[in-house]
């Protein structure tokens, strides 16, 4: 017998608050609608691993995750995040990936990859790994860091990660054990945990597969909200950068999940490079829009413009003047902070961005390489190098966002594939586990 999935998942589930989406404490679990009393031993279950509600606040309330700054190994570091949160009040920012081995063997050293500083709220770790035992002990160890969400790492291709370290996207293909890996860090934090994935591995690329995972993670474990990296990932033979252009994007995968899992969140992810592009995505229907290089490589264009086209603040009126002021008491007090790191290269890297496409940005790039060879501060570096930025480009505040119509994702609505349905046998299977 077939069902559709919708018929079985979480009948009764609310959903995120319009307004709020800050939520510590749980919500009580209904696994399946089914009459059966196997379906109601799966609830039994699962009544331990419930979902987190806006009764408890401990951090503050935020906006919901309409737009957030995706995960990138080697970019979206503290330093990043302070220039960000900077520019953008209301963006979710993501931690680069922490495995979860790293956490727990350098618990003397936490701070060095944990701390962050207050005003980067709403903020999320992301963490890797597959041994369960590490996943709860990092978990137990990120906790008093205040982190607003725990994201689980299902989407990395690289062959560090994915290869010879048997996690990130290769999960995909244990589904099982990723809702047992989401159940184990659920149970030991206080704050929602969400799944980071593909639509896809190498030849498991379809979406009945794609609707398997899901199904499986969400029916088995407190996971409500995936972030969706619209391409596949192929493991043999590419790297990380060609996985990010060479698979073809499905913004139709990330729809039809929206129609065959009501009851659950996702955001789109996936060459999202402006905010007129985001907002037409939301137009769509997503939940919520992660951008990734985009918000690294063009910060001021693209952070600038989401509180105000996107969350409907009112529009800045900071300078890149202002920020780099601000930038610069924030990087000396960090510089060499751990022995030689971090190194003045280190702090200044996120500012090489700041003037995407303006007037003097290459000229500054190019004198940065001699200043970082006798410099030795953040205002020594910024007072050499930044003089060869007009003041007009440093003293105006961000501009109007662009309006431009986009019209991928109503295209991409238009080709869905056929409604995900559930075998008998497979529901039943989930009940038994």
């Amino acid at each position: 017998m077939m069902r559709p999935a919708g018929f079985c998942l979480f009948a009764s589930l609310t959903s995120v608050p319009s307004v709020i989406l800050k939520n510590h404490s749980r919500y009580s679990l209904s696994l399946f609608a089914t009459k059966t009393s196997r379906s109601r031993k799966a609830c039994i279950y699962c009544q331990k691993y419930q979902l987190h509600t806006d009764s408890k606040m401990t951090m503050g309330s935020y906006l919901p995750p309409w737009f957030s700054v995706a995960p990138m190994m080697e970019w979206t570091d503290n330093h990043y995040r302070t220039l960000a949160r900077m520019i953008s009040k209301h963006a979710w920012l993501y931690t680069e990936m922490l495995a979860a081995e790293t956490i727990v063997y350098q618990k003397e050293n936490l701070d060095r990859f944990l701390d962050f500083g207050p005003e980067q709220h709403p903020i999320v770790l992301q963490i890797g790994g597959n041994n369960l035992d590490n996943l709860a002990k990092a978990t137990q160890l990120a906790n008093p860091y205040g982190y607003d969400e725990i994201n689980f790492n299902c989407g990395c291709p690289s062959p560090k990660v994915a290869g010879h370290g048997c996690f990130g996207v290769r999960l995909m293909l244990d589904p099982k054990f990723v809702a047992e890996a989401m159940s184990v860090i659920a149970a030991n934090t206080d704050v929602p945990v969400t799944v980071k994935c593909r639509i896809g591995v190498d030849n498991h690329d379809s979406y009945n597969e794609l609707c398997d995972f899901i199904y499986k993670v969400s029916s088995l474990s407190p996971t409500r909200h995936f972030i969706i990296h619209s391409r596949k990932a192929l493991l043999n033979g590419i790297s990380p950068a060609d996985n990010r252009k060479i698979p073809p994007l499905k913004y139709e995968f990330y729809y039809a999940l929206l129609r065959d899992f009501p009851d659950l969140q996702f955001t789109i992810n996936g060459g999202i490079n402006t905010v007129s592009e985001v907002n037409a995505a939301r137009k769509e229907g997503a939940h919520g829009v992660m951008v990734g290089r985009a918000a690294f490589n063009n910060p001021w264009n693209m952070l600038g413009h989401v509180d105000s086209a996107v969350y409907g603040a009112p529009r800045s009126n900071v300078t890149r003047r202002q920020i780099l002021q601000k930038y610069q008491i924030y990087g000396d007090s960090v510089l060499k902070m751990y022995g030689d790191r971090p190194s003045l290269r280190e702090v200044i890297k996120p500012l090489f961005g700041l003037f995407h496409s303006e007037p003097g940005n290459g000229l500054w790039k190019r004198k940065a390489d001699t200043a970082f060879q006798h410099c030795t501060t953040v205002k020594s570096f910024l007072e050499e190098a930044m003089s060869e930025i007009p003041d007009f480009v440093m003293d105006s505040p961000i501009g109007e966002a662009s309006s431009d119509c986009v019209n991928t994702f109503a295209k991409a609505k238009t080709l869905l594939p056929p409604p995900y349905t559930v075998e008998e046998e497979e529901e039943e299977e989930l009940v038994y586990a």
